[in-house]
């Protein structure tokens, strides 16, 4: 066992786990942050998406000792910012969520995605979300998804 402090969500915040445990069960179960998902867990789908020092990482494939010290963002530190707002007010009106399940990852994405890229093209979308897995929207309501929240979002990004 070993004291790991992070950022998490903009609170540091200090935890006592094995090392090698993962930062998804971490997140989950013992931090009860829920948005993030177990979907491969193995770095496949993208469902467990988190921003770890602003880079799109999977967290089923992140061990919590690999945090100390950094700034980990679940979809819970972003949904009620002017940001996350965006991007989930634009993925709604695009058709973009239906089961939702791979929902807080794709979200995440695009939070990735639009905070180096405001102004996205298609290509970039694509290439953006191609680490995050969805079997009920085709794509194509996310694609349009993010367009839109790049456009309403001109200026917070």
């Amino acid at each position: 066992m070993q004291e790991i402090t992070f950022t998490l969500n903009g609170k540091i915040i200090t935890v006592t786990e094995n090392p090698s445990s993962r930062l998804l069960d971490i997140l989950r179960e013992k931090l009860g942050l829920t948005a993030v998902k177990e979907g491969c867990g193995e770095g496949e789908c993208g469902a467990c998406s988190v921003l770890k020092d602003g880079k799109l990482v999977n967290s089923c494939i992140v061990p919590i000792g690999a945090v100390q010290g950094v700034d980990i963002v679940t979809l819970e530190g972003i949904r009620d910012t002017e940001e996350g707002k965006c991007i989930i007010d634009s993925f709604a009106e695009s058709g973009a969520v239906q089961c939702g399940f791979c929902t807080p990852g794709m979200v995440m994405a695009s939070a990735a995605l639009l905070r180096t890229t405001p102004k996205p093209n298609e290509y970039q979308i694509r290439e953006a979300l191609s680490g995050n897995l969805c079997r009920c929207t085709g794509y194509n309501m996310l694609i349009t998804g993010i367009q839109l929240a790049a456009k309403r979002g001109e200026g917070i990004w």
